[in-house]
């Protein structure tokens, strides 16, 4: 018997909440099961799960042993990927990006990805925060601008500009902004970004704007620069089709900012997965594409 038989079994009742669930994921008996967790916990010498009835909960020594376990699990199905003579994408693949361009272009990119690929599995996590891809077991992310982690590995997939711009309504009533200074009399419409980017005098600019009313929604700081609130700088996918209909007004193009680059952002032991070389061609391939049919 395996020193590490029983792993398997241990994350799928622990993820699934119970024996039946945990058996019904591995196509396995709930016999099975509770004799594979029972005999795991006999070698640790620890109790993994509090049983009951109905659910099972994880012990406190559980709770630090499932981690170790789906880590375990992960560089097992990716090392034997890496081996696989056709180099196919199979496995788990964990993404995450930010929530308004995971919605617009990554999920429909991967989903097209997915479908190619029948033995992967792909969950996409779409949220603002900055997710740490190790110590939370992410293969790859979708990140723009400036990398902070140098442990990570990141290849650029594409490139999008920011746009300061405003409705009409309110240019009318309180002026237009000439230079990047004059923002700090206007009200500017605060988005996820706690910084602007400017471009003067050949070198970059940070502006911290102010304002009273802040969202981490871009289409909640669109909807409410065309009521006539506010300034905003947003995306271009946000906003161009707005200035070419003519419901917001480009503002300070003299000082417009260079491309931000857009990053495929991956730990290093995962950088010759199938599953993410192939996933990474794909989006460098198409995402630009997708982007320019924005400024259409």
């Amino acid at each position: 018997m395996s020193r590490w038989d029983g792993i398997d079994e241990f994350v799928a009742v622990a993820t699934a909440g119970s024996f039946s669930g945990g058996a019904q994921a591995l196509a396995m008996s709930t016999t099975h099961m509770s004799r594979a967790v029972a005999r795991l916990e006999q070698r640790v010498q620890a109790q993994l799960l509090h049983r009951t009835t109905r659910t099972v909960r994880l012990t406190d020594t559980g709770r630090v042993f499932l981690d170790s376990c789906r880590r375990i699990i992960m560089e097992r199905d990716e090392a034997i990927a890496l081996i696989d003579e056709r180099g196919e994408p199979q496995g788990e693949l964990r993404i995450t990006c930010s929530t308004a361009m995971g919605e617009r272009f990554i999920a429909p990119l991967v989903r097209e990805f997915t479908a190619r690929h029948p033995k992967l599995s792909v969950t996409i996590e779409l949220t603002n925060r900055i997710i740490d891809l190790v110590g939370e077991g992410y293969d790859l992310a979708i990140r723009t601008g400036h990398l902070a982690d140098s442990s990570l590995i990141g290849t650029r997939i594409a490139s999008r500009t920011l746009h300061c711009c405003a409705a009409p309504a309110y240019l009318r009533g309180h002026g237009r902004p000439r230079r990047i200074a004059d923002l700090a009399r206007h009200e500017c419409l605060v988005g996820t970004a706690s910084t602007w980017h400017f471009k003067r005098q050949g070198g970059e600019e940070i502006y911290r704007p102010k304002g009273r009313w802040r969202c981490n929604s871009g289409s909640a700081v669109v909807e409410a620069a065309l009521s006539g609130m506010g300034i905003c700088q947003l995306p271009e996918f946000y906003v161009l089709p707005l200035i070419a209909q003519g419901k917001l007004e480009p503002l300070l193009e003299d000082h417009a900012p260079d491309a931000e680059p857009i990053w495929a952002v991956y730990p290093q032991r995962r950088h010759l997965q199938p599953k993410i070389s192939a996933l990474i061609d794909l989006l460098r391939l198409e995402l630009p594409a997708a982007l320019a049919r924005t400024r259409d």
